[in-house]
């Protein structure tokens, strides 16, 4: 057994080697204790690389101010890399999150330090807090497992950690980030109210944050026995919980129980989850495994896209070439839902963007990543309807897609397709 002590950051990244590959607990509860540490260190270290899911707050793993020292190598690219990665200062690993885990367990990517953060011990065991993800896996693999316990971080229950697996513990007790609730615009509440009726009584969600998941949770408040099996949930589904929509009595696994892997929303999102034995937060390879996401009946999966084309290819994760976010468990959810017994992948998107550029296009942006194929979209909804284009050919699904596309866009959208499909186009029926 390690002893029960505190050190100092400065003192916890002693043992990390010129080279190492990094894994940062990620969102919310990133060990920003043990960053800043590394930065205090630049000067004798070189080649570091860095892995991690989205994260909040600074991060300069991912600067130029660190080139040759830092690299980051993220699976999921967040507004404070962004502008690294496009300039080529920061890099993306392309992956579905819940083959995240893989990577490290099967040695793909190396993993030679776990930097982590967690809650004060009870019992001897620590919680992730608001961050699972993967770093379960990297601590199962890492040489070098570094946790920063914070009495902020919600102990709670699901995939726990036994103290003494660590290396060294650093105490902090910085609060964590949050994100307020978005308020929902006009057009989001149209999308929202177009995607509940497509939920019925009983159904197991799966969606983000964001004001289109916060409208889609509004429009649901007629509903009954809901339950939750997501990569995460924010303060749109909170409300649900406390109103009793949301119980979960209707799942075959986990009945009861509100399943995520990572948490980003208000305190009270955070104070929710503390010792609250109905939630489980849980490893990514579990929350976003599709087999065990169709194990409950009438998963119902809500993603959005940056745009669509008229075959029903989604682009998620970028602008053209340029990284936007990334694959995320978009993906994992569909198939997910898809095999789920009454089941439905929904993607939701405004027919257009703030700058009024079409989202449904002839064809994606040159370079554009396509995060969900066109063999597997199923649902798409925007403000002006739901169409499924599940067993639809490319013709019909272009008049299918046309239908829902922003009203002026849509006479472009049909000489793209009479371009593409020929005479015949204006022939295929529905």
């Amino acid at each position: 057994m390690k002893p029960m002590s505190y050190i100092s950051a400065d003192e916890a990244v002693q043992g990390v080697r010129n080279g190492d590959h990094i894994h940062l607990s990620s969102i919310a509860s990133v060990p920003h204790a043990l960053i800043d540490a590394l930065c205090r260190k630049a000067g004798t270290l070189r080649d570091l690389h860095f892995h991690h899911f989205h994260t909040e707050g600074p991060a300069p793993y991912g600067s130029k101010e660190y080139e040759g020292v830092f690299f980051d190598q993220g699976f999921f690219v967040g507004p404070n890399v962004r502008k690294s990665v496009q300039e080529g200062y920061a890099d993306y690993i392309p992956t579905h999150l819940s083959e995240s885990q893989a990577m490290y367990r099967s040695g793909a990517l190396p993993c030679d330090v776990a930097m982590v953060q967690v809650s004060q011990p009870v019992d001897g065991l620590v919680s992730l807090g608001t961050s699972v993800d993967c770093s379960i896996a990297a601590l199962e693999v890492a040489r070098l497992k570094l946790a920063v316990v914070n009495p902020n971080v919600p102990f709670a229950y699901g995939d726990l950690i036994p103290v003494d697996r660590f290396d060294a513990l650093v105490w902090d007790e910085t609060p964590l980030f949050t994100k307020d609730y978005v308020e929902p615009t006009a057009t989001d509440r149209l999308i929202g109210r177009n995607c509940s009726e497509l939920v019925p009584d009983g159904a197991c969600l799966q969606m983000g944050i964001g004001a289109l998941p916060n409208a889609v949770c509004s429009e649901l408040t007629g509903h009954k026995h809901l339950g939750l099996h997501t990569e995460m949930f924010a303060d749109g589904a909170l409300e649900l919980i406390r109103k009793g929509i949301i119980d979960g009595s209707c799942k075959k696994i986990d009945t009861g129980k509100i399943v995520a892997s990572f948490l980003l929303g208000s305190q009270q999102v955070y104070d929710f989850i503390d010792r609250n034995p109905s939630v489980q937060m849980r490893d990514i390879a579990y929350t976003n495994d599709p087999w065990v996401i169709s194990r409950n009946p009438q998963v119902v999966s809500i993603n959005s896209a940056t745009e669509i084309d008229l075959t029903g290819q989604v682009c998620a994760d970028s602008i053209g070439t340029r990284i936007y976010s990334g694959t995320g468990g978009q993906l994992d959810f569909v198939r997910g839902a898809k095999m789920s017994e009454g089941g439905k992948a929904i993607i939701a998107l405004a027919s257009r963007t703030a700058k009024l550029a079409p989202k449904i296009v002839p064809t994606l942006k040159p370079g554009a990543g396509v995060v969900t194929p066109r063999a597997d979209v199923q649902w798409v909804v925007t403000e002006y309807g739901a169409v499924n284009l599940y067993g639809k050919s490319l013709q019909e699904r272009a008049r299918l897609l046309i239908s829902i596309a922003h009203p002026d866009d849509r006479e472009a959208l049909d000489r793209a397709a009479f371009d593409r499909f020929g005479p015949h186009w204006h022939h295929v029926s529905l």
